[in-house]
């Protein structure tokens, strides 16, 4: 509510001093508006409302929640104009509500919010650190889904979860650090004596009657359960219901990228690498004469790489290891190589040996979003021990991805990365390449990206 105010407040004020969109004659006095501030501000609070805006996850990306504050707060404005223009039309204020209020208070509004949004957030995060706000976690199950769950809380403390213990049929062992503390015919009691605020079951291979028996025991107070999906809801990526002639059919696999949605992605990935280019243009000269300076041998490394269908390409980067790195073969990078320049160790630290690959998009060869691909030596091992890796492939390689936006790149699981690039080529929309297009800047410019090829 304060945010929103403000920004009515300061479009008045820019509205009345900036001749944008045009030299402001005569504003009447900022308390005439004090009508349609108060209906701005409730729109847009009834919107934020029906929209669940505030049933605020604990872990949200920033661009999801800013591109919800931005969607939401341009309908609570279209709701407030429209309700000023049968509210006010004849009433003794005779207002016109001035376009350039409604843009200004409009573009403010998603700044100020994302900005009140921000700063509760990172004062939740301190909070938790002091212990105040936290929630104690159940974990049901102790196979590795459950260990992953553990280390992921364990890894991620602006969560604000504490692990109290782990239960499973036999109350014994432990799930890495966290201790076994009873059975899950125990769990009600469990749940009183440790004050438990959110049970997570992790038994993915549980039967449904075993999963309503254990969510039945749980059902305590305000206790929230969370149940982590079997293999068949992994492998649907998004259930959907088609209609055959009247005949409920269940669709657990459907191509998310294909029509007209190809064309536009490729629009994007031209619009995208044309402009880089351009733009990025003297800095590649300049990182161009530095290679040639440093060490004999071309400013330009091509590797053959698996694509779109399985065909390889030829994937453009920067050479950042001497000329002869690979005269005994492929191999993986580690830490220290030798074989790396000094200018390679820089362009390796931010990724910049990867932009000559914006080439390869302007060409089609890959895409700016994608599953970041692979030699062809890597493809047939990965291939004949990982289910399904292959269907990565029904989509060209891109620059960046969805895994590596979640931090697996470099020496990490090849198994991790195929459920993200599978569900990714699931769950293709615009949307979801704009936001890893921005998290892959904000993560190279914090030094949180990491070069993994």
């Amino acid at each position: 509510m304060l945010m929103l105010a403000v920004a009515f407040v300061l479009g008045y004020v820019l509205r009345a001093r900036l001749p944008l969109p045009a030299v402001p004659v005569n504003p009447p006095p900022l308390s005439n508006y004090v009508p349609m501030l108060l209906v701005h501000v409730f729109t847009t609070l009834v919107v934020f409302y029906f929209a669940r805006m505030y049933h605020q996850r604990r872990a949200v990306s920033r661009f999801d929640e800013g591109y919800a504050v931005a969607q939401n707060v341009s309908i609570g404005t279209l709701m407030a104009v429209a309700l000023e223009s049968l509210a006010f039309k004849n009433s003794a204020l005779e207002l016109d509500y001035p376009r350039g209020v409604v843009v200004y208070a409009w573009l403010l509004g998603i700044v100020l919010v994302v900005a009140g949004r921000t700063f509760h957030r990172q004062l939740t995060v301190r909070l938790r650190d002091f212990g105040i706000g936290r929630d104690n976690v159940l974990i049901v199950g102790s196979g590795e889904v459950a260990r992953t769950i553990a280390e992921k809380i364990r890894w991620s403390p602006n969560l604000g979860l504490n692990v109290v213990g782990a239960v499973n049929g036999e109350a014994t062992g432990s799930v890495g650090d966290v201790p076994i503390i009873g059975t899950t015919d125990e769990l009600p009691e469990i749940i009183d004596r440790y004050e438990v605020d959110e049970v997570i079951i992790a038994l993915p291979e549980a039967s449904r009657h075993e999963l309503v028996q254990l969510v039945s025991k749980c059902q305590r107070g305000r206790v929230d359960i969370k149940v982590y999906p079997d293999i068949f809801a992994y492998m649907s990526g998004g259930l959907t219901v088609d209609d055959l002639n009247g005949m409920p059919l269940l669709s657990v696999r459907d191509v998310a990228l294909r029509g007209w949605k190809l064309s536009l992605k490729r629009a994007m990935d031209i619009v995208g690498s044309f402009i880089g280019l351009v733009l990025l243009s003297p800095l590649m000269t300049l990182t161009a004469i530095a290679i040639k300076l440093e060490s004999p041998g071309p400013v330009f490394f091509c590797q053959e790489r698996m694509g779109l269908d399985g065909h390889p390409f030829p994937m453009i980067k920067f050479r950042s290891m001497r000329a002869d790195a690979e005269k005994d073969g492929p191999g993986w990078t580690t830490e220290n190589d030798p074989r790396v320049t000094r200018i390679g160790r820089i362009m390796r630290r931010t990724n910049w040996d990867e932009i000559p690959q914006l080439i390869n998009v302007f060409w089609g060869h890959m895409s700016l979003v994608g599953p970041r691909p692979e030699q062809p030596y890597y493809v047939q091992k990965f291939r004949e021990y990982i289910p399904r890796y292959m269907e990565r492939h029904r989509e060209k390689a891109g620059m960046t991805g969805w895994a590596q936006v979640n931090g697996l790149r470099g020496d990490t699981s090849i198994l991790e990365r195929t459920k993200y690039d599978l569900w990714y080529v699931e769950n293709w929309s615009l949307w979801l390449d704009i936001k890893i297009v921005l998290r892959t800047i904000f993560q190279t410019l914090s030094g949180r990206n990491r070069n993994a090829y």
